[in-house]
C-alpha cells in the first residue's frame, strides 16, 4: 500500500451520507453496510467499547459475532491506511477520528444565543443532511435507536441554527437568504417561512437593481406576519412548524391546525409536533380537535422539536412557556385544554390570565403529583419504574417497553406497542424523560383551585393507571363550578375507536361551543 495514503487529514462525514475522506478526498468504503455504520459508531462515540457489546450492537445473529466483529474491523483498518487511530485488544475497541458531528455536539445542549455568528454559519455549512442517514439498520435496534436519537437531536439543532442566522442576519439579506431557503425546505408546509425566504429574496433582487449596490431603507423593519389562515387542516394537517423563545432563551416548537374558535394545549411530555401525525396514539386526538377549531399545540421544553437538555424545567417554567406560546401564537381568547400533568400547568395560567381564557377542559390530570402526594407505597413503586425509565428507555427491553405502554394504555394493541417504542425514542432522551417524571412528581396546585375563576370541565378516565380518578374528582370539587365526567377507560391516553374517546369529543365540542363566545 503506498505510503503517502497515511499522509494528511482523515475525516469522517457523518451529518448527510456517511464519508470517509482524507485531505477532502473521499476514500473507498467497505460495502458492508454493517461495516460502514461500525466505523461511523466507534468514531461519533469517541470512546472505548467492549467487543462483547459491540457484538450485541451488531452480531446478535450469527453463529461467530466475535469473528464478524473482527473481520469488519480488518476492513475498517484498510480505510484507515493502517492508522493507529483504530486502538484494539482482546476485549476493547476505541477509534479517535475527528467527525463533523463533533462540531455540532456542542451546540445540542447551548443557548445558541450566546455563539458567534461565525460558528453557527460554520456548523450550519457542514451539515450536508440527516444523521447517517444511508446508514439505518433496521435489525439492529440499539444501533438504530442510537442513530435516530442523534438523528432527531441534529434536526433540532440544525432548525435553531438557521432560525437564529436568519433573525440575525435580517439587515444583510444576500447572507441572509441561503439560510431561510433551507429552513423553509426542512419545513415545507410553514407558510410563515417560505413567506420569509420570499421577501429576503426580493430585498437582494432590490440590492442588486441599486446603482450603488445599497438597498433602499424600508419604510418599517416589521417581519413578515403570519397568514390570517392556519396552516393545516384535518383533510391536510401539514407539518408547519414555528419556533419561539421561552423567557430563558429557551427555543420553543408550536404548531397551528384547523380553523374556528382557538384551543391550546398545554405541553404535555412525550409529544412531536410532527411525528404525532403519523402516530396512532396521537394522531385522532389532532384530527378531532382541529376538525372544528384552530388547535395550538407546542411541544414541552426537552421533547419533539424544542430544545433538549434544558437545565430549568421547574413548574414555574412550564407556566412561562406556556404564556411565550400564547403570545407568539397571537391568541387573543381561547379555550385552554390541559391533558396529564398539563392540567395543572393550565390551572397556574388560568389564574393569572382569565381575561384570556373563555374555558379551561382539564383530562387525566392531578392535583399533586406522586411525590407530593405523600403515599409511600406508590412512591415506592414510582421510584423504581423512575429508575428503569432511566437504564432502559430506548432500548430493546421487550418487559420495560410493554409494562411502560401498558400502564399509560393497557387497551394497546401490537400496533401501539410499537408505536409507543418509536414515540419514546423519537421524542424524549432517557435522562430528560426522567427528569421530567421527577419534577412532574413534586406538583402541587392545590392552593390554586379556589382561585380558578373560569368555566371549567374536568374529565377523567375511570381507571386510570397513571392518574387515580380520585385525582379527577378532587380537582373538580376544588374548581369553583367545575363540572366532572367519568369516561369508561383503562387508558390514560384515549384510543381512537374507543366509545370513552368520542365521548370526550362530544363533551369538548359541546362545552366550546356553550362558553367560547361568552
Amino acid at each position: 500500500m503506498n505510503g503517502s495514503r497515511h499522509i494528511g487529514v482523515l475525516e469522517l462525514r457523518v451529518l448527510g451520507d456517511f464519508q470517509v475522506t482524507r485531505n477532502g478526498q473521499s476514500l473507498d468504503l467497505p460495502p458492508s453496510r454493517k461495516t460502514r455504520a461500525l466505523l461511523a459508531y466507534l468514531a461519533v462515540t469517541a470512546r472505548q467499547h467492549q467487543r462483547e457489546r459491540l457484538c450485541e450492537i451488531f452480531w446478535d445473529i450469527p453463529d461467530d459475532p466475535r469473528g464478524a466483529l473482527r473481520w469488519s474491523l480488518s476492513k475498517i483498518r484498510q480505510v484507515l491506511g493502517g492508522e493507529s487511530a483504530l486502538v484494539t485488544d482482546r476485549n476493547a475497541v476505541a477509534l479517535n477520528v475527528e467527525t463533523d458531528y463533533a462540531r455540532l455536539a456542542p451546540l445540542v445542549k447551548a443557548d445558541l444565543s450566546s455563539r458567534t455568528t461565525e460558528e453557527l454559519e460554520a456548523v450550519a455549512a457542514s451539515i450536508h443532511g440527516g444523521f447517517l442517514a444511508d446508514l439505518s439498520l433496521e435489525r439492529c435496534f440499539e444501533y438504530e435507536a442510537w442513530r435516530q436519537a442523534i438523528a432527531s437531536e441534529c434536526e433540532i439543532v440544525e432548525l435553531g441554527i438557521l432560525r437564529e442566522l436568519v433573525e440575525r442576519l435580517a439587515n444583510e439579506p444576500r447572507r441572509a437568504l441561503p439560510f431561510a431557503r433551507r429552513l423553509s425546505c426542512l419545513v415545507p408546509d410553514d407558510e410563515r417561512l417560505a413567506a420569509e425566504a420570499e421577501a429576503l429574496e426580493d430585498k437582494v433582487r432590490s440590492v442588486a437593481a441599486q446603482p450603488t449596490g445599497r438597498a433602499p431603507q424600508p419604510a418599517s423593519r416589521t417581519p413578515p406576519q403570519s397568514p390570517s389562515k392556519p396552516a393545516g387542516s384535518p383533510q391536510d394537517p401539514g407539518r408547519a412548524v414555528q419556533f419561539c423563545r421561552a423567557l430563558d432563551g429557551t427555543r420553543l416548537a408550536y404548531a397551528s391546525t384547523g380553523s374556528g374558535p382557538a384551543i391550546l394545549r398545554a405541553a404535555h411530555w412525550m409529544s412531536h409536533l410532527t411525528f404525532d401525525w403519523d402516530s396512532p396514539i396521537w394522531r385522532h386526538w389532532m384530527l378531532e380537535l382541529s376538525r372544528r377549531n384552530r388547535l395550538v399545540r407546542y411541544d414541552e421544553r426537552c421533547n419533539g422539536l424544542s430544545q433538549r437538555h434544558v437545565v430549568d424545567i421547574s413548574f414555574e417554567t412550564m407556566v412561562s412557556d406556556l404564556e411565550c406560546v400564547a403570545e407568539a401564537s397571537g391568541l387573543d381568547r381561547f379555550t385552554l385544554l390541559g391533558l396529564s400533568h398539563g392540567c395543572a400547568v393550565s390551572i397556574a395560567y388560568a389564574i393569572r390570565h382569565p381575561e384570556r381564557v373563555s374555558g379551561m377542559i382539564l383530562y387525566g390530570g392531578y392535583v399533586k403529583g406522586w411525590r407530593a402526594r405523600g403515599d409511600a407505597g406508590e412512591i415506592a413503586t414510582r421510584e423504581a419504574a423512575a429508575t428503569l425509565m432511566r437504564e432502559n428507555w430506548g432500548r430493546p427491553n421487550p418487559m420495560f417497553r410493554r409494562a411502560f405502554c401498558s400502564m399509560f394504555i393497557p387497551g394497546a394493541t401490537h400496533e401501539h406497542f410499537a408505536w409507543m417504542d418509536e414515540l419514546m425514542l423519537r421524542t424524549v432522551s432517557p435522562d430528560d424523560a426522567w427528569r421530567l417524571q421527577s419534577a412532574s412528581s413534586v406538583i402541587d396546585v392545590s392552593e390554586l383551585l379556589d382561585k380558578v375563576r373560569v368555566p371549567t370541565l374536568v374529565l377523567h378516565a375511570r381507571d386510570d393507571n397513571v392518574a387515580p380518578v380520585e385525582s379527577g374528582r378532587t380537582m373538580a370539587a376544588g374548581i369553583s363550578g367545575a363540572r366532572f365526567i367519568e369516561l369508561e377507560s383503562q387508558n390514560h391516553i384515549l384510543l381512537e375507536g374507543e366509545p370513552a374517546f368520542e365521548e370526550f369529543i362530544d363533551h369538548v365540542r359541546a362545552f366550546i361551543d356553550e362558553t367560547a363566545g361568552a
